[in-house]
């Protein structure tokens, strides 16, 4: 299956707008738990559990967005792809991932606040 993918600025503008859909980081818990893009979920790539994630998202036609690190990084493939075999209709990939939207000089979060890189 192919995942459709999303820019950093259609997602910008989407969490902007306050637009409905459910934003999935997949990476590992430690990662996200350090920072995440604002709103994000985690349902990390090695933990997708069908019952977890129907919880999380129970309704299949949910529009869902999802983003690793980078480009490099194929945890949001593999969330992505599990997602759509789960039946998620409306499921669509952010390549450039955390590492891209940090260079942007967009904001991330941790633990539902703002987190501001010291470096």
């Amino acid at each position: 299956m192919t995942v459709p993918t999303i820019t950093a600025d259609e997602l910008r503008r989407r969490l902007e707008n306050g637009d409905a859909f459910v934003l999935v980081d997949a990476l590992a818990p430690m990662v996200y738990a350090h920072s995440h893009l604002p709103g994000a979920i985690n349902l990390p790539a090695s933990n997708l559990d069908p019952d977890r994630v129907a919880r999380r998202i129970p309704d299949r036609s949910t529009e869902i967005v999802v983003y690793c690190s980078s480009p490099d990084c194929d945890d949001s493939i593999v969330t992505g792809d599990r997602l759509q075999q789960l039946g998620y209709r409306n499921v669509r990939h952010y390549a450039g991932g955390k590492d891209e939207w940090r260079e942007l000089g967009l904001p991330l979060e941790r633990a539902g606040k703002p987190y501001v890189p010291t470096s």
